[in-house]
């Protein structure tokens, strides 16, 4: 017999009522009713409680185990009194007899927090304690819907003959979008290796060296602010790359893969499938994101025509922009205001304009009196608003008007409660303009440089170049950017011609890509792949807002294991062992 338990906590039943068990747990709770002690013994399966016989001795000894100490306890299984019954718990018919009860493990230090209650706790400290944040049922059941959720994404990649290969750690510096994190070298005095910021390289080479469909649940590593859906340090992503394909059959493999792990894992809604395809512009026009919310079902329309004739300095020579809101009668003035501090406030929008349609079609609000009737017709008329309705309005400059109009669109939806929590809403944002200008107004890569352009080689010849799309792809799912792909320029030409125009010469590439550019003289196959982010998904899936609840040992916001100590310091012979020679000045 194992000498720590015979059953789980959670397996304890009437058919069990009369049999010697022992179990083994976490001390969750202690009740000393006089003559008699309850505890609530807790494992990672579940809760079972046990009672003291009428000893005295053992009254006392079992009153004074601090709680959650570890602990081992043998007994026979009892039926509880029918006013004792609990029916949250699936141990609830039952208690165990104590006849031993030994302490494993004894809490010696006061309780930082307590463990599985409703308190409010500071981050920092849940992170600096985070084997005791573990403990408690959310955390728990976050890390066990991770294990399940990678487990049957491995499955329904496997079953669509994809292998698992594995890539490096250790491996080269390149320019990929955000910092390297940098180690260095011991035998190589003066070199450095970098932690992936993706497995890029790597599986497009797979494609090259004949591996036909390649996944990985891959850990990347970039050294970038965390925000809100997006952790410090290291995220997880399943990381997937076909040879022969296009961007239809990147769709075809992730669709399902997608659909059928939100549908096992969420009692949500997914209504959408298949997912609906929206185009770059298209996002950007009607949402003013390429990240659009769709169960928002706010629509933002330009209206900049019919502004052009009505006497507004504000809006003159800027691009126009509105969103209806309807049956909104009942709101009051201050709601309306409230939007117009947000947008100023949150935004950094210069002001925020709005439009009540009145019982007799008529305009209530800041900018009322300089709207001629004719204008007032024609705004009625394109954004369907009737009595009850009202428009917000936002004018700036390209650029600067859609991202201040979708965050005004998403923040309208969540005020007037119109976003179901209860969904999850897929689309794919496609046609992503190859390049775009810099502030500078010179050409640059505006998404992955390694894309396929549209047209190929003859389009980069050919065509205005702000004109061209390339077969670039995201997913979204509710308003979050869940996975991102392309079709790779595998063709050295095109590829050179591509960066050329970004102002990249050709002994650019082959510094920076070497690897990836010599090996594409070989050769290669045509080749497509996306990477859903597995942190992301379960962000969706467990219903939280903080990504760094479904990670077991996360960073902090601020990039700190406030577990573990790092970063730290290190010894000077750690560094001189690498090389290295540390020169900060203390301010």
């Amino acid at each position: 017999m194992n000498p720590y338990r015979t059953h789980n906590c959670n397996e304890i039943s009437l058919e069990d009522v009369g049999k010697k068990v022992r179990i083994a747990g976490f001390v969750q709770t202690i009740r000393d009713l006089g003559g008699l002690v309850f505890l609530d013994i807790r494992d990672m399966y579940g809760i079972t409680q046990v009672v003291t016989s009428g000893k005295e001795e053992d009254v006392d000894f079992a009153s004074h185990i601090p709680v959650e100490s570890s602990v081992t306890v043998y007994g026979t299984v009892k039926k509880r009194d029918e006013e004792t019954v609990n029916p949250k718990l699936k141990t609830g018919l039952v208690e165990i007899q104590i006849e031993e009860i030994k302490i494993l493990g004894k809490r010696t230090k006061p309780l930082p927090f307590e463990v599985n209650s409703n308190q409010d706790v500071r981050e920092d400290l849940r992170l600096q304690y985070r084997f005791l944040d573990l403990r408690s049922d959310k955390l728990k059941n976050n890390l066990i819907l991770r294990t399940n959720v990678i487990k049957y994404l491995r499955t329904q990649m496997e079953e669509q003959g994809f292998l698992d290969i594995q890539t490096p750690i250790l491996t080269s510096s390149s320019p990929e979008g955000a910092r390297d994190y940098l180690v260095p070298s011991r035998l190589h005095p003066g070199k450095f290796y970098a932690l992936p910021q993706a497995p890029q390289q790597f599986k497009q080479l797979l494609m090259v060296s004949g591996i036909d469909k390649y996944f990985q649940i891959a850990p990347c590593f970039r050294d970038e602010d965390a925000r809100a859906d997006r952790t410090a340090g290291e995220f997880y992503q399943l990381d997937v790359e076909m040879s022969y394909a296009t961007q239809e059959d990147v769709f075809n493999v992730t669709e399902p893969v997608m659909y059928n792990t939100f549908k096992k894992f969420t009692n949500k809604k997914v209504t959408n499938y298949p997912f609906p395809r929206i185009t770059y512009k298209e996002a950007m026009d009607k949402y003013g994101t390429d990240k659009p919310d769709l169960r928002n079902p706010l629509i933002i329309q330009d209206v900049s025509d019919i502004f052009e004739n009505v006497g507004l300095n504000a809006f003159k020579g800027k691009v126009v922009k509105t969103i209806a809101t309807h049956n909104v009668q009942d709101e009051p003035r201050s709601f309306f205001e409230g939007m117009t501090d947000y947008a100023i406030k949150e935004c950094k929008a210069k002001g925020l304009a709005w439009l009540r349609v009145l019982e007799d079609r008529s305009f209530q609000g800041p900018i009322a009196k300089f709207i001629p009737d004719d204008a007032r017709e024609a705004m009625l008329e394109r954004t369907n608003s009737k009595p009850g309705s009202c428009l917000f309005f936002i004018a700036e400059v390209p650029g600067v008007v859609e991202k201040l109009s979708g965050e005004i669109r998403q923040e309208l939806g969540k005020r007037l409660n119109l976003i179901d929590n209860n969904s999850v809403e897929f689309c794919w944002i496609v046609d992503f303009p190859m390049y775009e200008l810099d502030e500078k107004g010179k050409l640059e890569f505006s998404h992955n440089p390694f894309s396929m352009p549209q047209g190929g080689l003859e389009a980069l010849n050919n065509e205005n170049k702000l004109d061209i799309l390339a077969y670039q792809y995201d997913l979204v799912g509710n308003g979050i950017e869940l996975a991102s792909g392309a079709v790779r320029n595998h063709d050295p030409e095109i590829m050179i011609k591509a960066f050329e125009i970004a102002g990249y010469s050709k002994e650019h590439i082959e510094e920076k890509f070497s690897a990836l550019f010599n090996a594409f003289q070989y050769g290669a196959p045509p080749h497509a792949g996306i990477a859903p982010g597995i942190d992301r998904m379960l962000m969706i899936l467990a219903d939280t807002d903080i990504i760094r609840d479904i990670i077991a040992f996360p960073l902090s916001s601020k990039a700190q294991d406030l577990l573990m100590g790092a970063p730290g310091n290190v010894t000077r012979e750690q560094l001189k062992d690498v090389h290295i020679k540390v020169d900060i000045k203390n301010p």
